[in-house]
């Protein structure tokens, strides 16, 4: 049969996770918690029952491949998991990747009282006291905003917010519905969850940005810019460029190239105060075998193909709250190389700052 999963997420206090158990007669419940992590100490809650684990490192990395992954493994049939604030959902099921389990849904609990707010701020998580470890540099915005963005359904407490809220949520998740926790029906939460959701699956970052069809037309002064270029950008410009996006924006995701490295594609990805680029990988215009290159990817590359550039584009998605979308798109057009650049670029030697950023990127 295997093991199907609910992860419940959400920095909220709720008992969202405790519902679902018991809307599901012989299901499991997992809980943790991962305040003494940076001692090497997680408490583990299996229907009630605790067991304290002693990890020689104390990371979350740790945590999911010792224990959290092979614990599923070992169940049974539905195992909803209640996760720690400072587990995002997208990193688990990338951990669960090529497992016996499939994701049934990701439920994300939002308070309106402090999510705006947090979403737009940059507060570190080890400000608040839920940092997973020494050394957890991750703002709250980025674990708030990842959280809703991966959701399948969203559940909301607390009060506030309001229309803005609303319109952001529309946006960052539009496909998933939204429930009051107040009058919270699980098997109608889970039932609305539409079809073709993403329940776990990860993109690899070649894959739409605009997922979901969310709504493009400005509402309660959030909008969303979708920024497209088949030009690179000029990597200083586009360094000084960035602050653009840390000021009344919630959130930016895409990829992007430089001219310095015509070869790579490289991913942006911010969150409120905080913003962090990594590289994808190579374009496959610079690819000779695509042998092992996936169906999908050569089909959306096929689609989009210049006969200068190949796959090579700039595509940016910039959900705001505050922001001025025009001044954003004003910045980015202003940070691609101009045409007298372009002719030059192969006698050019540009000053790169993302090229000095090489030994902290993760490669995604």
């Amino acid at each position: 049969m295997g093991t199907e999963v609910v992860l419940v997420a959400g920095l909220a206090h709720h008992d969202v996770a405790d519902e679902v158990w018991r809307a599901s007669p012989g299901s499991v419940l997992v809980r943790h918690d991962l305040s003494g992590l940076a001692e090497g100490v997680v408490r583990r809650w299996v229907d009630g029952r605790l067991t304290v684990l002693e990890l020689a490192h104390g990371c979350v990395s740790c945590t999911l491949r010792l224990d959290l992954l092979p614990l599923l493994q070992s169940l049974d049939g539905r195992v909803v998991v209640h996760l720690d604030p400072a587990l995002e959902p997208e990193a688990v099921c990338f951990a669960l990747h090529g497992l016996d389990v499939r994701v049934e849904a990701v439920i994300t609990v939002v308070d309106r009282t402090t999510w705006l707010a947090d979403a737009t701020g940059d507060a570190t998580l080890a400000e608040r006291g839920l940092a997973a470890a020494p050394g957890d540099e991750r703002t709250v915005a980025q674990v708030v905003v990842g959280q809703a963005e991966f959701a399948d359904a969203l559940v909301m407490t607390g009060v506030g917010g309001g229309e803005v809220l609303d319109a952001v949520l529309d946006r960052v998740s539009p496909r998933a519905p939204r429930h009051d926790l107040g009058t919270l029906e699980v098997r109608a939460l889970l039932a609305a969850i539409p079809p073709g959701a993403r329940r776990g699956r990860v993109d690899d970052g070649f894959g739409p940005l605009l997922r979901g069809q969310p709504p493009l037309a400005p509402a309660h002064g959030v909008s969303v810019v979708h920024f497209t270029a088949r030009r690179p950008f000029h990597p200083m410009r586009l360094h000084r460029a960035l602050d653009v996006l840390l000021d009344g924006v919630v959130r930016t995701r895409g990829r992007f190239w430089v001219a310095s490295q015509p070869d790579v594609a490289l991913w942006l990805e911010s969150a409120g105060g905080a913003l962090n680029v990594g590289m994808l990988g190579p374009w496959l215009a610079a690819v000779e075998d695509w042998s092992e290159v996936d169906d999908e990817r050569r089909a959306t590359a096929a689609a989009c193909w210049d006969a200068e550039h190949g796959d090579r584009s700039q595509e940016l998605v910039v959900i705001t709250a505050s922001a001025e979308p025009d001044e954003i798109t004003a910045a980015l057009r202003e940070a691609l190389v101009t045409d007298e650049e372009s002719a030059l670029s192969d006698e050019l030697e540009f000053v790169d700052p993302f090229a000095e950023w090489h030994d902290q990127m993760e490669e995604l």
